[in-house]
């Protein structure tokens, strides 16, 4: 099996082929195609390359899909006896990106 783990916006994510993996928001068109060089692992049956922090050639081809909001978090702050309330929302900021291709 083909897998690879990458880094974008900040965080790792282990990625296949064809797989749809949700990310921070990406100022980037649907559909629009891009690379990234920030491959940390890559496995292939017997191959295993790992990175020193990234491997060198190594690209990753995805697709944007879409972009959107996530789900609406409520934070509530709350102090007893003294009538404190405080009420406020957060909602990421979210991108689906498609990994077309992983080459190492």
């Amino acid at each position: 099996m083909k897998y690879a783990v990458i880094a974008i916006s900040g965080s790792q994510f282990k990625i296949t082929e064809n797989q749809v993996i949700t990310v921070d928001l990406q100022e980037l068109e649907a559909g629009k195609k891009t690379t990234t060089d920030q491959v940390l692992l890559f496995v292939d049956d017997k191959i295993t390359k790992v990175g020193t922090p990234t491997i060198k050639g190594a690209v990753v081809e995805y697709e944007v899909v879409k972009s959107f909001q996530g789900k609406k978090l409520d934070i509530l702050t709350y102090k007893a006896k003294s009538r404190y309330r405080r009420h406020t929302g957060f909602r990421a900021q979210l991108t689906d990106i498609k990994i077309l291709k992983i080459n190492n």
